[in-house]
């Protein structure tokens, strides 16, 4: 049976094929009698005879298209073999502007006018006076004096960090306290291994005035009572201690504190240096302030010595009035070293840093992971201001060279270098051992924070 066929049978038994389409005479003329390509009917030269050859193999052998990368890999292998590579392009690294400690050179260009400046203004003779146009200051935190309700439980906290540090978590501790209504312990300083300062609490303030400052705002006594200790075997470390992060809010306190010490009757915060944030209710601001600049007095052989202190920095600025200008250089070792910037100490520097960070924040600063940038550091703004720094800092407000300058600080990071500056643009400068005499500071000595103090009044 034969398939149906539309077109016209022409007698066969199979369907033939349609005759191909003559070609166009225009195709023809491009090939020559011996069926060769042609460019225009003239003579090909031999780039164009290989290059239409090696076309027409590859169209034909598609295969060959697997072996081009090896070719090419083969062709730059044979470059780079002839190649010469003994010149390397050196790349030079900027820093960006701001990044690297420059302030000796600012010096030395601003020096010659500094020595020279015999300008009869002086900041020391404005500075002082009152901005506020409705009259003097006044403080504005007043006791309490209504009667405390029945504590909530007792709340003990373990102060940690420098003098100021442990300031502030005192008046922190005071705020949380009143809040929660609770008993505040006494707080205790936490020994630190820079610093290893043993005193109390006793010997730096005034406890009896702190507490009796206080008594109408927050309870606070020297110990907790011993039938609650029993509880827990007479051992603090029994207690429940909550880790809480820096700056947390006073809302944190009463959601998650206040239930567990209506509970347990007894807790213990430990650190407790920034744990409070600053954004606060008015009342919990109150009691900061009212633990700061009203409870908070410091021991009676602290202010004996600072008055005399006081005393003697105004009789050195007699040309001045009495008046004279504090200054807090935070520049020592260990300040340096936990800031990790770089300043202008080179090698020695370097060495001395990373001892002072292994000593007092043992593998802190060498964690897997973690990069120090000190370019980054000192673009961000949180490196410590050298000494020469603070010099040009007050020369700039327009504090002359006749200025008196008392410096509170610590022992200086290599003093002799770093204080030069400040020295030649200050030379009436005052320290407490410049002041007193080693008698006076004997007793102070066993204890830096009470030295620190005397550089505070």
């Amino acid at each position: 049976m034969q398939p149906y066929n539309r077109l016209p049978s022409s007698g066969h038994t199979t369907p033939s094929s349609p005759k191909s389409p003559l070609r166009s005479p225009r195709h023809r003329q491009g090939r020559s009698k011996a069926g060769k390509f042609s460019t225009g009917g003239g003579r090909s030269s031999l780039a164009q005879r290989l290059s239409w050859m090696l076309l027409s193999v590859l169209l034909r052998r598609q295969g060959i298209f697997l072996f081009a990368p090896l070719i090419y890999i083969s062709g730059m292998l044979l470059y780079m073999g002839t190649a010469s590579f003994d010149v390397v392009p050196v790349i030079k690294h900027r820093d960006a502007p701001g990044s690297l400690y420059r302030s000796p050179q600012l010096y030395a260009n601003l020096k010659h006018d500094m020595d020279s400046d015999n300008s009869s203004t002086d900041a020391i003779s404005t500075i002082w006076k009152t901005p506020y146009r409705g009259g003097e200051w006044r403080p504005c935190v007043n006791r309490s004096l209504e009667d405390l309700p029945e504590s909530n439980g007792y709340i003990y906290v373990e102060a940690n960090g420098g003098l100021n540090q442990q300031r502030t978590s005192v008046c922190n501790a005071v705020a949380v306290a009143g809040y929660l209504n609770a008993t505040l312990v006494i707080p205790n300083f936490h020994y630190h291994s820079i610093w290893k300062d043993p005193s109390k609490f006793r010997d730096i303030y005034d406890e009896e005035y702190f507490v009796d400052t206080l008594k109408n705002d927050v309870r606070v006594v020297d110990k907790i009572p011993e039938y609650l200790m029993e509880r827990f075997g007479s051992n603090m470390t029994n207690v429940h201690n909550f880790r809480i992060k820096a700056w947390s809010s006073i809302q944190y306190y009463r959601d998650v504190v206040l239930p567990k010490l209506l509970e347990e009757k007894v807790i213990r915060i430990s650190p407790f240096a920034n744990r409070l944030s600053f954004d606060a209710p008015p009342v919990v601001q109150r009691l900061r302030c009212l633990a700061n600049y009203k409870a908070l007095r410091f021991s009676t052989p602290i202010l004996t010595i600072g008055e005399s202190l006081v005393e003697r920095m105004r009789a050195h600025s007699a040309i001045n009035g009495g008046k004279y200008v504090s200054v807090h250089l935070r520049f020592e070792e260990d300040m340096v070293a936990f800031s990790c910037c770089v300043f202008d100490g080179g090698k020695q520097e370097t060495q001395d840093m990373i001892a002072a960070r292994e000593r007092g924040w043992k593998g802190k600063f060498t964690k897997p992971g973690r990069v120090i940038r000190p370019g980054a550091i000192r673009l961000n703004g949180k490196c410590p201001l050298t000494p020469l720094e603070v010099g040009l800092m007050l020369r700039g407000m327009g504090f002359t060279k006749n200025t008196s300058i008392f410096l509170a600080s610590g022992l200086i990071y290599n003093a002799e270098k770093t204080m030069a500056p400040l020295l030649q643009m200050f030379p009436n400068l005052h320290t407490k051992e410049t002041l007193a005499s080693e008698e006076e500071l004997a007793s102070f000595k066993d204890g830096c924070y009470r030295l620190h103090c005397l550089s505070s009044q």
